[in-house]
Order: C-alpha cells, then structure tokens, then sequence
C-alpha cells in the first residue's frame, strides 16, 4: 500500500485504539513466551509490538498494529490456536495484512530488537508477567 492510500483509510476510533492497547500490553508477552517456538511469525509479531511503542510512529499506524496485535492475543478467534498445523493460520494472516499495510514504519530498529528479544529467556526483558 501506498503512503497516499494510507492516508485515506478511515481513522481510527481512539476507544478501540485503546482497548487493544490494554489487550495487548496485558498478554502479548505471555502468549510469545507460550508459542514462539511454534509460530514463524513471532519475529514479525515482535517488530510490529515495538513499532507500536515507538514514539515516532504515527497514531494511525500503532492502530493497525493494536488491531492486529490484539487479534493475535486474543484466545477465541476465528480458529482456535490449539489446533495443530492451523491455530495460528488466521493470526498470521491478519498480522500480514497490517504489517504489509504499514510495513514503511516497521524499521530495522524494530527488527533488530525483536530478534534480540526473542533469544532473550524472557522476552520481554523486565522478568515480569503482562
């Protein structure tokens, strides 16, 4: 997507914006450490989690990621992430559609401290549970 078609999505409801907000910043974390072995887009899931905490990033650009994020978190969507081979076909999918959406503001930063992040033992890197 272009910078130009970007810029004529829809805004963003702030409301929802924020409610991912708090969904995430509650179980992205603890969901990576259960299932990043599993997932290959972990890395991506990552990047897209410090693009949206990055304070250059444009607002509208953290609510796609929120969105997506969110979904990815949430433990009822469309296919369940305990069937094997198929949990996580639909989170992948929505996650690459936002990051393709906006992928201009994922930087090499942002990849960098996902990759860092996940050799970590815990890695959201302040020992705590969210």
């Amino acid at each position: 997507m272009s910078e130009a078609e970007f810029r004529n999505l829809p805004a963003p409801i702030p409301a929802r914006v924020e409610a991912d907000r708090k969904t995430v910043e509650r179980g992205f974390w603890q969901k990576i450490r259960r299932f990043a072995g599993q997932i290959p887009f972990a890395e991506d899931a990552v990047a897209a989690f410090y693009c949206t905490r990055d304070p250059k990033t444009p607002w509208r650009v953290r609510a796609i990621l929120l969105a997506a994020l969110a979904y990815f978190v949430m433990p009822f969507d469309l296919i369940p992430d305990f069937i094997a081979g198929l949990g996580f076909t639909d989170d992948a999918a929505v996650l690459a559609l936002a990051i393709r959406t906006v992928s201009f503001h994922i930087t090499a930063e942002h990849r960098r401290r996902a990759r860092e992040a996940l050799l970590r033992p815990d890695p959201s890197g302040d020992g705590t549970e969210r």
